[in-house]
């Protein structure tokens, strides 16, 4: 099926029991067992509960894979498959990653015994030089929160074959509309689910697919015993929010090209990052392995009282944490997405007091650029 049909049919796409159009909340705890010898499909609803299941058979079929699960919230998804791994290995981590993600690993997992090394995962020589006898995984995200850096998937599933390595991958920004990581050679997959694939700022959730049936059921095993599940009222909602999927990603990105070339021109506007320009030093091979540049852009100020100013003027985007809606959201990596990471690492990895980031919603991108502009220009600019 083409991709457009998929989203409205992956899964189980209305109810078998009765047609409805779509499957039911199941709001129980518990399942009736007419034999307690031999325990049905659904016992506890910890283990397994249908509109749950109806969604992680969804994202399964959309990203190509074997398996998939549904958790709690994008670090829970996160935190699950890191879980794969135990005391005494080694993980290559991409440089660029979402700022939930580095302090889990700089703490929670450090603690734990799982030791990281940060590389550069635009650079596969750097990455190749991080590998250790004890390597044991390789996670990367691209393209990059907040600064879009790409990493080449094939090259990164490649290094990873060749040094025997688990290869996870953060498809946040993408989803599988636009990038299907597994179809490239990577291992694991994982979401926030929060973000684009639900789509309406309504919702907390996390999913993760995998390429083989055995990692499914390893994965599966680490949601049952820690129980960070999605509940089905939003499993339900973001089942809802993939039959959109497609439409809004299409619009919003035309949206995101169009204001991305328009603040590239701005004189106080230091830099665009938007893989959808050709200056951007990975939009080739962002564009030899997605359909899209996506929906979100970040762009630099020259410091952070002009980037305060201007997300206290806009009126249209919301300021807030969070990406993907129907609504544009302005973000601050400095005191948001990334304010978990200490400050010289921060600047370290380019992430400036100036750095603004742009999810682009569903609204006429020339409101958006005239709200932009009255909230960066001096008084009678012109447009």
């Amino acid at each position: 099926m083409n991709d457009l049909t998929r989203l409205l049919h992956a899964g189980p796409d209305r109810d078998p029991h009765t047609g409805a159009s779509s499957v039911p909340i199941y709001q129980v705890s518990t399942f009736h067992q007419p034999d307690p010898e031999h325990l049905g499909p659904y016992d506890y609803a910890r283990s397994d509960n249908p509109t749950r299941a109806a969604l992680e058979q969804t994202v399964a079929q959309l990203e190509n894979g074997a398996r998939g699960l549904a958790f709690s919230s994008g670090m829970a998804a996160t935190s699950s498959a890191l879980l794969l791994f135990q005391t005494g290995d080694h993980l290559v981590v991409g440089r660029d990653i979402y700022g939930g993600t580095y302090r889990v690993l700089t703490s929670l997992f450090k603690r734990w015994g799982l030791d990281v090394t940060f590389a550069d995962s635009a650079d596969p020589d750097a990455v190749r030089r991080a590998i250790r006898p004890n390597t044991r995984g390789l996670f990367v995200e691209t393209p990059a929160n907040p600064l879009l850096h790409v990493t080449d998937l094939r090259a990164m599933a490649a290094l990873a074959r060749e040094h025997n390595l688990l290869a996870l991958t953060d498809n946040t920004f993408m989803t599988p509309y636009l990038q299907r990581p597994l179809d490239l050679g990577f291992d694991v997959v994982v979401h926030s689910a929060t973000k684009f694939l639900g789509g309406h700022s309504d919702l907390i959730a996390g999913v993760a697919a995998t390429r083989d049936a055995e990692l499914g059921r390893r994965l599966k095993a680490i949601q049952n015993s820690l129980g960070a599940i999605l509940g089905p009222q939003d499993a339900w909602l973001t089942l809802r929010g993939l039959k959109t999927l497609a439409v809004r990603l299409e619009a919003q990105q035309r949206a995101a090209l169009e204001i991305a070339r328009w603040l590239s021109a701005r004189p106080e506007v230091r830099h665009v990052y938007y893989p959808g320009l050709p200056s951007h030093p990975g939009a080739a091979t962002h564009a030899s392995q997605a359909r899209g540049p996506g929906a979100v852009l970040s762009f630099e100020l020259p410091d952070g009282p002009s980037a305060v100013a201007l997300m206290k003027r806009v009126r249209l985007p919301l300021v807030a944490v969070s990406l993907g809606g129907v609504e544009s959201i302005l973000s601050y990596p400095a005191t948001m997405s990334h304010a978990a990471m200490p400050r010289p690492e921060r600047l370290a990895r380019g992430i400036t007091d100036g750095l603004v980031r742009l999810s682009v919603g569903l609204e006429d991108p020339q409101d958006l650029i005239a709200d932009l502009h009255q909230a960066l220009a001096t008084p009678g600019a012109a447009l």
